[in-house]
């Protein structure tokens, strides 16, 4: 035998072992002896050689499927089995041969084909005569004997799958029932290419078709699928079993589809224009739905004015999965939820947690229009669907709940978000050509979403909202049922408003990065002459590149007469201009970019800034623009354009704020510089910085909620006992372990808002005591918000052998797989030790942690928690070689923008560290 073919049967073998393991328990009936076999077999033939395994072959060309052969209809049948946890499958599609061939290629990934076989319209049974799977590719393709003529015919394919654990596909979801026995929901995830897992099929978004889906279920179960319901009956072959049968879908794409088999309760209700909607939640629970139907009544008439297209389906239901790696997924009509994006329980839900859910369900109905009636036409359009949905979720939830002051939040949560990830060498352009599977997982990132987002509302203010709509609705009218590309929206924008969209866009979506507009002014009379000037931002500082790009600016004005109204609106579209500002008095000031809707960074003259700093103290600046001067003057910090120690005197400048989102902003800022600062041996003299800052708002607000505050006010009470807890304020450390003791002791309940400061405060300054009264309270919560809730902080718990524990807890049964992730995330953003023991661990378990969430975001999201923070340029090689012999395909470009990061951090400790630790020791020293 060649010593390499002996060594592949060895890695044969290696890889086959839980599975032949397990074989006597879970094959139950030939069909899935012969499914488990021939598994075998594949991962036998799809081994080359043993160097495959532990090298990354080169990425092929990508080629989408032939065009020869399409679908019409699915009928397609399902029979999950919830015990041996495999389903069977059949598939007859109504197909078009467009030209003569005599093969077939679909998708098709972990599924084993028995038998297929073409008929075409009036003629025999063509049966198949092989199946070649390219694993790689995840295609299949059906040879036949005969060349399939031209004309329509039926495909049928018979198959089996398994109902796998990796949250992608048709998977297996574990929930316990109210008498506390494990069971498994078969549930599914097909974005963006995982319906291949569940059926063969077309499995790319311009392959639109109709769907029949009958599901063959146990009959204490519910089923559910895209349309309603038109039939349910008897199984004839096993009376345990029933036959549902849902009604024909719309015409579309594969990655919308969805099926849901469990046990669940529901709330219902209809919506204004007729519409049935369910919440279905899990058995107990159906109280915690009323919010979130509440909002999808309010929504999807919402969008039906906005859009003037109504929706297009009877019903819709949300459904909250146990196990699900994402947020929710818009599936037309039937949309999957994680719990804590669903569940709302009046008593023990906190006000970012209803927030949370009201943007969720905003953004993924949005998408029943944006994405499932219109489809993008292929990966490249993603940020369309994302960026637009992410906009939009915002829009709807302030027509809502207009107390939430939503687009400040905006501009914290998504718009500087995507500044900062946009401004690394390692971004990338809104729009990216993808082509393999793999590779498409990488941009469901900050870019294709809150930058999308950012550049949307841009626009939007851009163009104004009457042509907006004008706008969206001939796009949605024009390629309803089909596909769209950006440019099909930009031209419908275009033809509403006159104004040169797709010119001012495309610098915007095809070329990475942003501007920063440099502003200085001359006083000429009553008349203010402003130079503006732009080049792209770096987060490594300036360069002086001779091929520096330019954006079209849309650029906005307004001075201290009123600064909520913009005087001037320009259109940048070169590197610099003067604009020439009439009838402003000489003491006035001048502000770029009110609102903070433009998408660049702002470096104002020192007498601009300094005319503009007032307002911060005074409040005459908008909140929004308070925030966004603060946030940029802080990335100029962080980029080496001025010291840090102009930007701590500014922050001192914000002791009278009152608005939430300011704070948050703050908050999340001084955050980055005490993470930064952990490196040193000063870290103390920031914490004592942060107390004195919130010290005073902290005080006024006090511990419990007083009548007549709103949402905000408990968004900020939280915010800022967490931030005291934390940098270890006295005061609040106390107060904090009282109300623990009373609320673990049974006495006094913690309200859900308290909670999260709490359990914060009490861990970081906690031992092994206060860990494992935690974990009992995480044992012991019935909600998964509560659960989430303690894993979250559980990493602040300080002493080594501590942490230890939390990581290790990580992995247990006891943690939902999707939230491992926050879990050890929690445990490097607390502190240095924690950040080299998260790294540590993760390097240490990569095995099982990368066959886990197997190319998935989550995978990402893990590598930038834990890699993010150093701030030694050695680290950044470390992570870096680490990842050259240990491959995240779908995570390459999180790698190189964690490197980056590390090395930006480095710079900025180089450069500031000691200006800043003389700036908080002269602080401290008493007045001469």
């Amino acid at each position: 035998i060649p010593s390499e073919l002996s060594l592949q049967s060895i890695v044969f073998l290696w890889t086959a072992l839980p599975l032949v393991t397990s074989l006597p328990v879970l094959a139950r009936s030939p069909c899935l002896r012969l499914f488990k076999a021939s598994r075998l077999l594949v991962r036998f033939n799809s081994l080359a050689s043993v160097s495959t395994l532990f090298s990354m072959p080169e990425r092929r060309p990508f080629v989408r499927l032939p065009t020869d052969v399409y679908p019409v209809n699915y009928g397609l049948r399902l029979k999950p089995d919830l015990i041996d946890l495999t389903f069977e499958g059949k598939l007859e599609a109504a197909v078009e041969v467009t030209q003569g061939t005599n093969q077939i290629v679909m998708n098709c990934a972990d599924i084993d084909i028995i038998t297929a076989s073409f008929v075409p319209e009036g003629g025999e049974e063509i049966n198949a005569t092989g199946f070649n799977y390219q694993n790689e590719d995840e295609k299949v393709t059906l040879c036949f004997p005969s060349i399939l003529q031209k004309g329509s015919g039926s495909l049928k394919i018979d198959f089996v799958g398994e109902l796998n654990d990796k949250m992608k596909g048709f998977y297996r979801s574990k929930y316990t029932t109210p008498s506390g026995e494990n069971r498994y929901a078969a549930v599914t995830q097909f974005e963006a290419t995982d319906a291949r897992r569940a059926f063969p099929c077309w499995d790319e978004p311009a392959i639109k078709a109709t769907f029949d889906i009958t599901l063959i279920i146990p009959k204490d179960r519910i089923a559910l699928s895209n349309m309603n319901v038109v039939d349910r009956k008897p199984y004839p072959e096993d009376h345990s079993l029933v036959e549902v049968k849902f009604a024909t879908t719309p015409i579309m794409s594969t990655y919308l589809v969805a099926f849901v088999i469990g046990e669940y309760d529901f709330v219902e209700s209809q919506s204004s224009d007729g519409v049935t909607v369910r919440v279905y939640t899990p058995v107990g629970k159906a109280e915690q739905g009323k919010f979130a139907l509440e909002v999808a009544t309010k929504t999807l008439p919402f969008y039906k004015d906005y859009f003037s297209v109504p929706y297009p389906l009877p019903k819709i239901d949300l459904i909250a999965i146990a196990d699900f790696a994402a947020g929710a997924m818009e599936n037309w009509g039937l949309v999957t939820y994680r719990e804590t994006a669903l569940l709302i329980d009046p008593k023990n839900s906190c006000a970012s947690s209803r927030q949370w859910v009201a943007l969720v369900v905003g953004h993924e109905l949005a998408h029943q229009w944006f994405g499932n009636l219109v489809t993008m036409e292929w990966w490249t359009h993603l940020w369309l669907n994302e960026g637009f949905a992410s906009w939009i979720e915002y829009l709807c939830v302030d027509h809502c709940f207009p107390e939430y002051d939503i687009w400040t939040q905006f501009v914290s949560a998504d718009y500087t978000r995507a500044l900062d990830l946009d401004a690394l060498d390692n971004s990338h352009p809104i729009e990216v050509d993808v082509g393999h599977p793999s590779e498409v997982d990488e941009i469901f990132d900050a870019i294709s979403y809150s930058k999308g987002a950012s550049v949307i509302r841009m626009l939007h203010n851009y163009i104004g909202d009457e042509d907006f709509r004008k706008g969206m609705n001939a796009y949605l009218l024009k390629f309803q049922h089909k596909n769209a590309s950006t440019e099909d929206l930009w031209e419908c924008l275009e033809q509403a408003s006159g104004k040169p969209i797709a010119a001012v866009m495309n610098s915007w979506t095809k070329q990475m990065g942003f501007p920063i507009i440099v502003v200085d002014q001359e006083q000429h009379g009553s008349d203010r002459v402003l130079k503006i000037s732009q080049k792209k931002f770096c987060a490594s500082g300036p360069r002086n590149d001779e091929n520096c790009p330019n954006w079209m600016v849309p650029i906005s004005i307004c001075t201290s007469e009123d600064p909520s109204c913009t005087k001037m609106k320009v259109l940048l579209d070169q590197p610099e201009t003067t604009v020439n500002i009439t009838n402003i008095a000489p003491d006035h000031w001048l502000k770029i970019n009110p609102g903070t809707v433009g998408f660049y960074r702002i470096q104002y003259s020192t007498t601009m800034l300094e005319s503009l700093l007032p307002g911060i103290r005074d409040l005459t600046l908008l909140p929004v623009d308070r925030l966004g001067l603060q946030n940029d003057l802080f990335s100029l910090a962080r980029a080496g354009m001025i010291s840090t120690v102009e930007v701590l005197k500014v922050m001192e400048a914000f002791v009278n704020e009152p608005n939430y989102t300011v704070w948050s902003d703050l908050s999340c800022n001084l955050g980055v510089l005490s993470s930064l600062l952990s490196h040193t041996d000063f870290h103390e003299d920031i914490q004592e910085f942060i107390r004195d800052l919130f010290t005073p708002i902290g005080m006024k607000l006090g511990w419990d909620s007083k009548t007549g505050e709103g949402h905000l006010d408990a968004l900020l009470r939280g915010l800022v006992l967490g931030k005291l807890g934390k940098a270890g304020h006295k005061a609040t450390l106390e107060e904090a372990r009282r109300r623990f003791k009373e609320h673990v002791e049974g006495k006094q309940t913690l309200p859900a808002d308290l909670r999260s400061p709490v359990y914060l405060t009490v861990l970081k300054h906690g031992d092994s005591t206060t860990l494992d009264t935690m974990l009992k309270l995480h044992k012991q919560a019935d909600m998964q918000e509560e659960k989430n809730r303690i894993e979250r902080v559980l990493g602040a718990i300080p002493a080594p052998d501590l942490i230890q524990r939390v990581l290790n807890f990580a992995l247990s049964e006891e943690v939902r797989p999707q939230d491992t992730v926050s879990v050890i995330g929690g445990v490097a953003g607390s502190s240095k030790q924690g950040r080299k023991a998260a790294w540590k661990f993760v390097k240490d378990n990569w095995e099982e942690l990368h066959n886990r969430y197997q190319g998935g975001f989550l995978i990402s999201r893990l590598i930038k928690l834990t890699a993010d923070g150093f701030a030694i340029d050695k680290m950044a090689a470390e992570v870096k070689s680490f990842f050259e012999s240990h491959h995240a395909p779908a995570a390459e470009r999180t790698v190189q923008q964690c490197c980056e990061n590390i090395l930006l951090n480095a710079a900025w400790l180089k450069r500031d560290a000691e200006d800043i630790h003389q700036y908080l020791l002269q602080r401290k020293a008493p007045p001469v």
